[in-house]
């Protein structure tokens, strides 16, 4: 399943929701709770134990941060990356 974060701030009751190899895509403001200095980081980086975490690069852009101020693992996808994993996981769930 591929899950679509896009809140501000992130409920992490939604990561207790998340199965097991399930993908998450954080868009729009949820990014800015990915930055190495989040209070998210603990749970962020359990998350990265079991899932792959993804973030789209035009948010990033759009808010002036680099690949490299996010927590190390997070991958950063374009549009053609967010297509293919609506692909690979035909189950999405957004959460806004």
């Amino acid at each position: 399943m591929l899950h679509l974060i896009t809140q501000s701030p992130i409920d992490i009751a939604i990561f207790q929701r998340l199965g097991l190899g399930d993908d998450v895509l954080f868009l729009d403001k949820a990014v800015l709770s990915l930055l190495q200095k989040s209070r998210l980081i603990t749970d962020l980086t359990a998350l990265l134990a079991q899932h792959q975490l993804y973030v789209l690069t035009d948010d990033l852009e759009v808010r002036g941060i680099s690949p490299s101020e996010l927590l190390t693992g997070i991958k950063a996808i374009d549009y053609n990356g967010f297509v293919n994993l609506t692909v690979k996981n035909t189950l999405i769930q957004s959460w806004s």
